[in-house]
């Protein structure tokens, strides 16, 4: 059955989409739509929407938070399957490159540790597109496998040795304190997240007072085949 993603096909939807939300955002934002042949080591997606311009911080902030929510709500747009998510991508300053042979190191490591151990080895809460990507970088290893275990949002990967029956279940997630604090008792906002909290006057968060140039739209779009 051939992919239903094709730059031809998919390209104007996509650009058409982030032209309205990126406008209407006020962000100074351009973008391409290019191929994802050849671009991961371990996925292969049918399209990559690669972001760059004065506003890319913002994207990246919080882990690439925006970028994420970005991708989401254009996969939204296309009505895409939850199976069908991983034909496309979105990336700015290889954050999303970067991040899955980040991934693929420490699913080796995992899968070290566990070999030498024989007990199992739990990640962190990850969302379904990080997950796969610990999946496939386990694929071929014979002693170890990986499984995915838990409810979202702490649905988690667990490595274990290949024989073992009975998968451990997931770790509980951090503690949040009810008040609005962060994961640590007593509230307050988790040690090491300070993007969560804003950071100085006319950045991140307070961009909004500021705006962005308008009518940017006819400017960002990449590249028709």
């Amino acid at each position: 059955m051939p992919n239903r993603f094709t730059i031809e096909k998919t390209g104007p939807q996509i650009e058409d989409f982030l032209d309205m939300v990126l406008d209407l955002a006020g962000f100074d934002l351009d973008f391409d739509i290019e191929s994802g042949a050849g671009q991961f080591e371990l996925e292969s997606p049918d399209i990559v929407v690669k972001f760059m311009g004065p506003d890319i911080e913002y994207l990246l902030a919080n882990k690439g938070e925006l970028l994420l929510a970005l991708e989401q709500l254009t996969l939204e747009h296309l009505r895409a399957a939850s199976d069908e998510h991983s034909h496309i991508c979105f990336d700015a300053n290889d954050h999303r490159a970067l991040r899955m042979e980040e991934l693929r190191l420490s699913a080796l490591t995992a899968a070290a540790r566990v070999r030498q151990s024989g007990a199992p080895f739990h990640f962190s809460a990850m969302n379904s597109r990080e997950r796969r990507i610990i999946h496939l970088a386990l694929r071929e290893q014979t002693d170890v496998r990986s499984e995915s275990v838990g409810m979202a949002p702490n649905r988690q990967v667990v490595v274990v040795p290949a024989d073992m029956k009975e998968l451990p279940p997931p770790k509980p997630a951090p503690f949040r304190h009810p008040a609005g604090g962060g994961d640590r008792p007593g509230g307050g906002p988790p040690r090491g997240d300070r993007d969560l909290r804003g950071g100085p006057p006319g950045r991140g968060g307070d961009r909004d007072r500021r705006g962005g140039p308008p009518g940017r739209g006819g400017d960002r779009r990449g590249p028709r085949p």
